[in-house]
């Protein structure tokens, strides 16, 4: 619980996060699902409105490092060491995207994370998938 409560302070204090509006959704044992909106000022393509693929890798990227900080067996910081995004379609216009990150393994240093984004079309299939893997420290037992 712990760990989450920091997950949620460290999103909401970061200036870069804000300024593309994201917002945590729900946080958990090493998942995390944030949001982010649709914003003319992100739009990567002006005659479709299709959100640039760095705001959507920006989005993952923070989702899978919330996931990471919100393991209870960690010390709560991460670093990107690698992400892999593959793109699989362009986000509707218009539309909120949502980042779903679960951190499903870890050793003495290493967080390896799977991510999904989707956007309010879910049927459609996903924006975009990830795997990655961001700095851990697991967290001295206390005896």
């Amino acid at each position: 619980m712990q760990n989450q409560t920091i997950a949620r302070q460290v999103i909401e204090s970061l200036p870069f996060s804000q300024a593309l509006g994201m917002r945590l959704e729900e946080v958990g044992e090493g998942r995390a699902v944030l949001s982010m909106p649709w914003d003319a000022r992100l739009v990567g393509d002006p005659h479709t409105g299709v959100i640039h693929g760095g705001a959507v890798s920006a989005l993952m990227d923070t989702t899978a490092g919330t996931a990471v900080i919100a393991r209870g067996d960690g010390t709560g910081t991460t670093a990107t060491l690698d992400l892999r995004i593959d793109y699989m379609r362009p986000a509707r216009s218009g539309q909120r995207l949502r980042c779903e990150a679960v951190c499903y393994h870890t050793t003495r240093t290493v967080a390896f994370i799977r991510a999904t984004t989707q956007d309010e079309d879910a049927e459609a299939g996903p924006v975009a998938t990830a795997v990655g893997a961001f700095t851990f420290e697991r967290r001295e037992e206390v005896s």
